[in-house]
């Protein structure tokens, strides 16, 4: 805990640099040592930079800048992440070890899932069936819309692009869903009564 305090957590005392989506470019080693000259020098002095190859020795299109301070890298990341080179939009982060981007990535997703999870069991994203084959998912946007607000709205259709007599609305709040079931459920719309769940 001392340790962390006096040298910052890792995540926010880096040095060393991950550059990616130069690969477009079709760099050679020469033009990205001149790339890394002119681009990254003037935040710092670089104690080493590497282009990852494949077994071919073609650019894999990302490499790794190391900083000699912590310092020069985050100015880097900050002024160069998204600037382009040769229409290419490069990506400029802190460099992760590939276990710590994957647990980032595996807290991202988990947390949208939540999210999401949450939304549909608040009791805002109905199910509607017995559909008439004419209605689309403007249609159904449409006859749900006078209940509030639609965050979303599907119809399922088939791999040849049929429907399949029923689809999803998603309304953003759980008291306009309840509303739209009890006003909507058995309502005829086109020429079936809807049945909504």
């Amino acid at each position: 805990k001392e340790r962390m305090e006096t040298l910052g957590h890792p995540a926010t005392r880096f040095t060393n640099i991950y550059v990616k989506n130069f690969g477009d470019a079709n760099l050679s080693d020469e033009e990205f040592q001149q790339l890394i000259s002119q681009l990254f020098e003037p935040y710092g002095k670089i104690v080493s930079c590497v282009i990852m190859k494949d077994d071919g020795g073609k650019s894999r299109g990302f490499g790794f800048v190391s900083y000699e301070t912590h310092e020069a890298a985050k100015k880097a990341v900050d002024a160069l992440n998204g600037s382009e080179v040769k229409t290419c939009k490069l990506y400029v982060a802190r460099a992760q070890k590939k276990n710590e981007r994957q647990a980032e990535l595996r807290e991202k997703y988990e947390k949208l899932k939540m999210e999401r999870l949450n939304r549909y069991q608040q009791g805002v994203n109905l199910y509607v069936k017995n559909l008439d084959d004419v209605i689309d998912d403007a249609r159904l946007h449409e006859e749900f819309s006078v209940y509030g607000n639609i965050t979303s709205a599907k119809i399922m259709v088939d791999e040849k692009g049929n429907t399949k007599g029923f689809g999803f609305v998603c309304f953003s709040s759980p008291d306009e869903a309840t509303k739209a079931v009890t006003e909507m459920n058995g309502r005829i719309i086109v020429s079936k009564p809807c049945s909504s769940l």
